[in-house]
């Protein structure tokens, strides 16, 4: 998912696999029938789930860049009809203003 930013919370629910409550910076957690993780473990696995989602950064800024499906689809529809290319050129725009990083 790349629009919600990572919790600690998400880091031990992915740990453990569930079975917990608590709130989202990892305090007051509730284990129910599962064995905590280490601090370590969750620090790391925090720092995983963080890290992926800052590199999927040009993702979420394409993501609002795009036009709309609905455009999308009525430039699909004209290029068809007049032979242009409409759609494949506003697609090219946005991944040229927003490069995947290497």
């Amino acid at each position: 998912m790349i629009n919600r930013k990572p919790t600690k919370f998400r880091a031990i629910s992915e740990l453990v696999g569930g079975g917990i409550s608590g709130a989202d910076d990892g305090t007051l957690m509730e284990y129910r029938g599962k064995t905590p993780p280490t601090e370590a473990e969750i620090d790391a696995k925090f720092k995983s789930m963080l890290d992926d989602w800052e590199a999927k950064q040009y993702q979420r800024d394409r993501s609002i860049s795009y036009p709309s499906i609905q455009d999308q689809l009525d430039m699909l529809y004209w290029d068809r009809k007049n032979g242009t290319k409409t759609w494949e050129e506003s697609i090219d725009k946005v991944k040229a203003d927003i490069p995947k990083p290497e």
